[in-house]
C-alpha cells in the first residue's frame, strides 16, 4: 500500500513540473521566439540550406523593422509559406536597381547601399527595378542575388506578412552566431 502511495505522490509531483514547465515554454514559443529552418540557397553566404535559426516575434511590437535586418515572414503570394530575406527598403521609400547598385530615395536624401559588411563584392545585384513603397510596405532580398525570389519578383513586403527577425543561429555549432543588423 505504501508503494501505490509513493509512486501516485511520484507521479503528482512530476505532472505539477511537466504542467508548470509548459505554462513558461507554450507561450514563450508562441508569442516570443520561434525556430526556423532555413530552406534553399537564397541567403547564402551568410545563412545556408538547413541552418536552425531562432526568430524574435516581439521586438517589431515595440518598434519597427530596420535596413539591414534578416526577416523571416509570410510569402505574400502563398501565407502558408515562410520565407527568409534581408529588409533592403522601408516604408515611403522608392527603391531603384541598376547597374549592380541598389539607390534608396527618401524624400530629398539618395544613399547606394553599401553591403560589404554582410555580401562579397563578387556577389551582383542584377535586374533593372524601380518601386515606391507604401507606409506599410518593405523591399526585401535574398543576400544569394541569383537565387532569390525577393521584391525584384513580386514586389513589396507587407508589414503585416513579417513574423519577426532573426537573432541567433544555435546550430550548426560551428556557424553559432548571433544576428545583429549591419551598420550603414
Amino acid at each position: 500500500m505504501n508503494t501505490i502511495k509513493n509512486t501516485l505522490f511520484f507521479v503528482w509531483e512530476v505532472s505539477k513540473i511537466v504542467l508548470i514547465a509548459l505554462m513558461i515554454v507554450i507561450p514563450i514559443r508562441v508569442f516570443v521566439f520561434q525556430p526556423f529552418f532555413v530552406k534553399g540557397q537564397s541567403m547564402e553566404p551568410n545563412f545556408h540550406n538547413n541552418d536552425y535559426l531562432i526568430i524574435d516575434e516581439l521586438s517589431y511590437r515595440f518598434r519597427a523593422p530596420e535596413r539591414g535586418e534578416v526577416v523571416v515572414f509570410k510569402y505574400p503570394r502563398n501565407p502558408s509559406q515562410r520565407y527568409i530575406k534581408r529588409i533592403i527598403g522601408l516604408p515611403d521609400e522608392i527603391v531603384e536597381i541598376q547597374d549592380n547598385q541598389i539607390i534608396i530615395h527618401k524624400y530629398l536624401d539618395t544613399i547606394i547601399l553599401d553591403e560589404s559588411d554582410y555580401l562579397p563584392i563578387s556577389i551582383n545585384t542584377s535586374g533593372t527595378v524601380k518601386i515606391s513603397l507604401g507606409e506599410d510596405e518593405y523591399f526585401v532580398m535574398g543576400d544569394n542575388r541569383v537565387a532569390s525570389s525577393d521584391s525584384r519578383k513580386w514586389g513589396a513586403l507587407p508589414e503585416e506578412n513579417i513574423v519577426g527577425r532573426v537573432v541567433l543561429r544555435p546550430w550548426p555549432i560551428a556557424a553559432l552566431a548571433k544576428i545583429d543588423a549591419p551598420e550603414y
